[in-house]
């Protein structure tokens, strides 16, 4: 199916967990013992705001070591090689960019990159993250137990006297970048997704569940305009009954046997 080119990938947080980063859904997934922040809650409470930003501070540092695994020094070797027409993924870690994709539409944002509610001005995590040292000078939580949104679980006596930081233009409140949990994706960038799979001639889901419709409603489309749908991932998915080829196996093992046997990388040794 690759081989005949022209191929869209759609990614899910599956992908990520070979660097460290758990999945949502997953055996291990994050969601049987963390309940990801919604928008609602942080647009609405201080509190909310103050719990998830601690949280964060701590849970950056991880995302900002973690490292693209086989799987994505993959998908970057089939885009370079002419087999992938696109990349839209749903995580918000930046693996693919740091693996050397191109043009990789962020479905739901990237952690780094802070935008304020007031201004709508976009300003690197990083310059938060130092805003947020300075005004917590004592704060010394550390975690490695992340979560895939970006944040650890810390303790509520922890999380109390975090001090947050404003936008420094316009003194409103500051949201990472990304998508929550009861917040839309932005028009804009679900059509460039549609027009993506509709210039495709097929797509490729690698290491979602494909249980929200933020996902699924991709993998509707291709199916109803005809195109095959293949997806790799471990575990069941809601869009199973779209897919023309569906593989439950490790996405960094089968995505190096795959690129290996159209000669763009040396063949997995698992």
């Amino acid at each position: 199916m690759l081989a005949d080119r022209d191929v869209v990938v759609l990614s899910g947080a599956g992908l990520s967990t070979e660097s460290g980063i758990p999945d949502y859904r997953g055996p291990s997934g994050s969601l049987r013992k963390h309940t990801p922040m919604t928008y609602q809650e942080f647009v609405g409470s201080v509190e909310g705001r103050r719990r998830y930003w601690a949280r964060s501070h701590v849970g950056w540092r991880a995302i900002a070591r973690a490292r693209p695994n086989s799987g994505h020094h993959a998908v970057a070797a089939l885009r370079a090689g002419g087999y992938l027409s696109g990349v839209i993924t749903q995580n918000v870690d930046g693996l693919h960019q740091a693996a050397g994709v191109p043009d990789v539409v962020e479905l739901h944002g990237g952690l780094d990159r802070v935008v304020c509610l007031g201004c709508r001005r976009l300003s690197p995590r990083e310059e938060l993250d130092a805003r947020l040292r300075a005004a917590n000078p004592g704060f010394a939580a550390v975690s490695d137990d992340i979560n895939p949104d970006g944040d650890v679980d810390l303790p509520d006596d922890v999380v109390r006297g975090f001090q947050l930081v404003d936008c420094a233009d316009c003194g409103s409140v500051l949201k990472p970048d990304v998508v929550f949990f009861g917040e839309n994706v932005p028009v804009p960038r679900v059509e460039q997704c549609y027009r993506l799979v509709d210039e495709a001639r097929a797509l490729l889901v690698l290491g979602s569940s494909l249980t929200v419709m933020s996902g699924l409603r991709f993998v509707r489309h291709a199916a109803n305009a005809g195109k095959p749908v293949l997806i790799v991932t471990r575990g069941e998915t809601r869009g199973d009954g779209y897919a023309a080829v569906r593989v439950d196996l490790p996405l960094g093992t089968a995505l190096a046997d795959v690129t290996a046997i159209l000669g763009t990388l040396p063949r997995s040794s698992e």
